[in-house]
This record gives C-alpha cells, structure tokens and sequence, in this order.
C-alpha cells in the first residue's frame, strides 16, 4: 500500500483514530484520518530502562537511515547496554520498525533518537514527509490537536502574524498530548507526493516535574 501510488479526494474535515488496537495504524489510509494513535501500556521493564537513561541526563542524538533486514536493533545506545531493560527497549524498537516497514511496504526508514530537554518545535505545524512515526519513550508526549478544532490560516509566522499558539487565534479547541509509551501515525504535508492538510501539533514544553523526554522518529526515505 504506497501512499504516493493512491489518489484521493481529501476531505474538508479529517479524523483522528484513537485506539488500543495495534492493528487500527493501517487505518492511516483511510481518506478521512490524518492521524492514528495507539495506547500501549508500557512495559516495566522498558520504563525502568527509560527512566535511568533520563535520570542521568546525558544528551542523546542518534539518526540513520536503515535497512530494516540488514540493521542491528541490540546497536542502538551501546552506551547504556548495562541498563536493566535494554533488550526489551531495542525490541519494542525493531517491533515498530517492522510494523511500520510492512505498512507502506518498504525495506528502508530515517529512524531518530533524542533526548530532549526543551520542546524542539514550539509551535503547531504540520511535517513535510508523507507520514511519520512517533513514540515519547519517555516524558511529555508530543501535543496535537483535533482537525476541526485548529484554525489552519493561523499555522506559521506569517499565519500568526507573530502571535503565540495560545493568542493567534490558531487553537480552538483542547490541546491534547499522547501518552508516554503511546505510537502515533501522522500523515503530513506530502502525503500522496502533493500538498495534504496533515497532522498539526508541537514538541510539550517541559515541566520541574518532567524536564526531559526520550523521543523515536520513523520516517520514510
């Protein structure tokens, strides 16, 4: 199922689907949803994992392209092999690497790590990519709002004459944040290889109570 292969009409309002249903991604290609978000509770392991390599607040910036059958999932971090749960981290990992490979039927993605202690994009904005994976291992989840409860006129500087998110007249509606250890699908602005209405939302701007966030990104190539 290549997005780029399937013309469509895009619809005037569109949808996100929010399950517990790991299946439900593959309803990314519906005409109607922009974006698809999985609740996954997380494992104890993999928490436990995550919040050392937080605790220590060591800065992480990882990025490769890759290629799902040929890569390593054990090399990711080897810095932090010794942590209790790494196994079942980097296997969650290539899980999701292998869903998302076998959902738009490619053998390469750009896969990225970080740890962030700011929110690297402030502001509402939709990707310039087809489609984009992502899963805050860790901290504040990524915020997003509802189709119809975002004024799009409003997104960019130009669009907020300058304004905040919160004073541009851009939100109106909730701003809602996925949950820790949650994965979301998000269709962006070259869906389809044309200009698409996609996903719209923003890095969390840290609490005192949860300053940094461990943050994968899939992308295709």
């Amino acid at each position: 199922m290549n997005a780029a292969a399937r013309p469509r009409q895009t619809p005037a309002v569109r949808t996100a689907i929010i399950s517990d249903v790991f299946a439900d991604l593959a309803r990314i290609y519906q005409p109607d949803v922009n974006l698809c978000l999985i609740r996954r509770a997380p494992e104890p392991a993999i928490g436990r994992f995550v919040g050392e390599l937080l605790k220590r607040g060591d800065a992480i910036e990882s990025s490769q392209a890759l290629s799902f059958e040929h890569f390593d999932f054990s090399s990711l971090l080897p810095g932090y092999r010794e942590l209790e749960g790494h196994d079942s981290w980097w296997r969650d990992i290539a899980r999701l690497t292998a869903a998302f490979c076998d959902l738009f039927e490619t053998g390469s993605v750009g896969l990225r790590l970080r740890t962030l202690n700011q929110a690297m994009c402030p502001r509402f904005h939709v990707d310039f990519v087809p489609c984009r994976l992502v899963c805050t291992y860790g901290g504040l989840g990524t915020e997003w709002l509802a189709d119809d409860e975002v004024d799009r006129s409003k997104l960019g500087l130009a669009g907020s004459k300058g304004l905040p998110d919160e004073d541009s007249g851009l939100i109106l509606g909730d701003v809602r944040t996925m949950p820790a250890h949650a994965v979301a699908l998000m269709k962006g602005a070259t869906w389809e290889g044309r200009d698409y209405p996609g996903a719209v939302h923003r890095s969390p701007r840290p609490t005192p109570e949860q300053p940094r966030r461990l943050l994968l990104t899939l992308d295709l190539l």
